[in-house]
């Protein structure tokens, strides 16, 4: 056997071979893992030049896989404000006005992580009220969750849509008993306008909305947007990520990323896919099998499907089965038909494309999944692993039909309202009591063999996965006697490395710790098995390895 490049060892290894297996250390030899064992078993594989890690008792597992993100905007969002935990006037004029004062020359003022509640519980905020923050610059605080926007007057005036604008269903400029906007946007046609004030045009949300590709960009400007993009990188692989699944894409990114893979600062695995958006003819899905054809490298790749089904409950503009708890005779508007939808899906897995539509609503989940049935009949079953992204409220009518199908449920630990930062209001009363145990059902598609993967949404959550464990493994029911999906600690782990590895086709080079594994490992700060629940947020990855070469070290 040869000399090992590096020895981690005094470890508690949870390699994800199975619930049971544990080690001592883990030997690499050039990019891949060479053994794992008990370190009595490894010593002899280091020699002189061994790079020898002392974990320091800390947990060694697979590299983390961040399953579903928003790369682009999630570090450019890391440069703006944000607002997570303010509320009232008082504290909202406090933080933008200085913010705005930092930021003279800026063309839009752009506040991220704003609450529903940001007046207070069930109090819609206005544009009269954002005018009292600031009256004479245009802003716009968008929402945790990235679907409902509120912009001040001048915002919405200079945007053109002080009077409204017709839009595309699902889309919605909230508008006031006077005729003129209210203030609040729902999704993205609606914000659109008010971000092409910016004086970067928009770029910061890349991809995230329209998939359109930027026009007439200078050389500086690239640069810019190279160093978002490693700025982000570098941000996931400090937390232990060492693969990411982008949700949004177009060609630019592809070639930001491309630049920075070429120059070895590609320091995660990334995943970008086609974005089909309602407005884009379904001809244009041979640019995903262009994509995919063209970006097939080890570190850079493309070849999945992404559309929106629904919007997200706190708007209302969540597809339902049934009427909405506090809005009888409303269940929301599907972004796509089911007919365009089947033809879409069709097409996407007849290309062999991965597909993954992010479904809010069980109303959405339903038309996904009858979507994901119609390519099987069409096309006959493969192991294609289409994915339904969230899945917040799912009919239990449908809970077969995943396995079925071999749909992979791509969930977010820190969404379900109080687990972690958002909070219960609206999102529980517009859902209602009856549909509360089918909440983020995680234990009932779990115990129903539906492979999970774990992620976070960046930005729409805290990327930080330890975050996501603690939320997985402490979460509540909203109720006595209803289910409280939480997860145990080992299963939060898989699926935020095994779960993600098979999700991205991986299972065979990445998400377990085994020899001729490659070796992307995260080492981190303590023993997590013997970390109390409370304090599982305070991990942190000490080490990051991707393919034996250093990515993070603390």
């Amino acid at each position: 056997m040869p000399t090992a490049d590096i020895l981690i060892e005094n470890a508690r290894v949870i390699p994800m071979t199975g619930p049971e297996d544990r080690a001592e250390a883990v030997a690499v030899s050039g990019n891949s893992i060479l053994a794992v064992g008990s370190l009595a078993d490894l010593a002899g594989l280091a020699g002189p030049s061994t790079r020898r890690i002392d974990a320091g008792g800390g947990t060694v597992m697979p590299g983390m896989c961040e399953a579903h993100l928003h790369l682009f905007s999630g570090a450019f969002g890391l440069r703006l404000l944000h607002l997570d935990g303010v509320q009232g006037l008082d504290a909202l004029r406090g933080n933008v006005r200085t913010y705005a004062a930092a930021n003279p020359d800026e063309a839009l003022l752009i506040c991220k992580a704003a609450d529903y509640n940001l007046f207070g519980d069930g109090v819609m905020t206005t544009r009269q009220m954002l005018d009292e923050v600031l009256p004479d610059r245009p802003v716009i605080m968008v929402a945790g969750d990235h679907h409902t926007a509120w912009a001040n007057s001048i915002a919405l005036d200079r945007a053109g849509i002080l009077h409204g604008r017709a839009l595309s269903p699902g889309n919605e400029i909230v508008m006031a008993g006077d005729g003129t906007a209210a203030g609040e946007l729902r999704e993205s046609e609606a914000m659109g306008p008010v971000f092409l004030l910016r004086s970067s045009g928009g770029r910061e949300n890349l991809g995230l909305a329209d998939a359109a590709e930027p026009e007439n960009l200078t050389p500086e400007q690239r640069a810019e947007d190279e160093a978002v993009m490693l700025e982000g990188l570098k941000y996931c692989a400090s937390f232990g990520f060492t693969s990411l699944h982008n949700m949004d894409g177009n060609w630019y990114q592809l070639e930001l990323l491309r630049v920075l893979e070429q120059r070895g600062e590609l320091l995660c695995r990334t995943e970008i896919p086609f974005h089909l958006t309602p407005s884009r003819p379904l001809s244009s899905l041979a640019e995903a099998t262009e994509m995919h054809e063209q970006y097939r490298s080890d570190r850079l790749r493309s070849g999945r499907v992404k559309m929106f089904m629904d919007g997200v409950i706190d708007s209302g503009t969540a597809v339902m089965v049934d009427d909405y708890a506090d809005r009888p005779g409303w269940r929301g508007d599907p972004l796509h038909s089911a007919e365009r939808f089947a033809e879409a899906c069709i097409d996407a897995d007849r290309r062999g494309l991965q597909i993954s539509v992010h479904a809010i609503g069980d109303g959405a989940v339903r038309r996904v999944l009858d979507g994901y049935e119609a390519a099987a009949t069409a096309n006959g079953k493969r192991d294609s692993r289409h994915r339904i992204e969230h899945i917040e409220v799912l009919h239990p009518d449908d809970l077969h039909r995943f396995a079925e199908l071999g749909i992979v449920a791509s969930m977010q630990p820190p969404h379900p309202p109080g687990a972690m930062d958002f909070p219960l209001l609206p999102w529980v009363d517009r859902v209602g009591e009856a549909r509360w145990p089918w909440a983020f059902p995680v234990h009932n598609l779990r115990d129903a063999g539906v492979p999970i993967a774990f992620s976070s949404d960046w930005p729409v959550s805290d990327v930080d996965p330890m975050r996501g464990v603690k939320a997985a493994v402490t979460r509540k029911p909203w109720k006595e006697g209803q289910p409280g999906h939480a997860s145990s600690l080992y299963d939060s782990l898989h699926d935020y490395t095994a779960g993600g590895a098979y999700a991205g086709f991986d299972e065979n080079r990445l998400g377990r710790l085994a020899p001729g594994m490659l070796a992307d490992i995260a080492v981190m700060d303590r023993d997590l098995e013997a970390t109390p629940v409370d304090e599982l947020d305070r991990a942190r990855a000490v080490l990051t390895l991707s393919g034996g070469e250093t990515t993070w070290e603390a």
